[in-house]
């Protein structure tokens, strides 16, 4: 009988920090009205499965996006990658200054704020 070799808890951190996830910035678009939730991610499939499981039960940071949610129904919104940040295979790069920069240009083009999105302006 072949058994498959049980990795160590050690090579599974290991082979967790090889794989490479979607790294980027996505929105959650309102279909209805076209406003967007903006945000960036250095795994964007965690990133969405959280941010759907908070909007299901109701717990969503952006209380704005949630009473749109419950009012209009989950089909009337869409997931959408904005932009992904090509990674080089095998590198090891913490992505986070960049998915920041990153974000911080889509902010400043798409104004995701008032009626165009889910942001409110942060006084400095």
């Amino acid at each position: 009988m072949n058994e498959e070799k049980k990795l160590s808890k050690k090579e599974l951190i290991n082979a967790y920090k090889q794989k490479q996830f979607k790294v980027g910035v996505y929105q959650i678009r309102n279909k209805i009205n076209n406003k967007i939730f903006l945000e960036g991610s250095v795994n964007l499939d965690a990133i969405w499965n959280r941010n759907h499981v908070q909007l299901k039960f109701g717990n969503h940071q952006n209380k704005d996006l949630q009473k749109d949610w419950n009012e209009l129904g989950p089909d009337n919104f869409v997931f959408e990658i904005i932009s992904e940040i090509q990674q080089k295979e095998g590198e090891q790069k913490d992505y986070r200054r960049e998915v920041l920069q990153l974000e911080a240009m889509f902010f400043e083009e798409l104004q995701p704020y008032y009626e165009k999105g889910y942001h409110k302006i942060k006084l400095k």
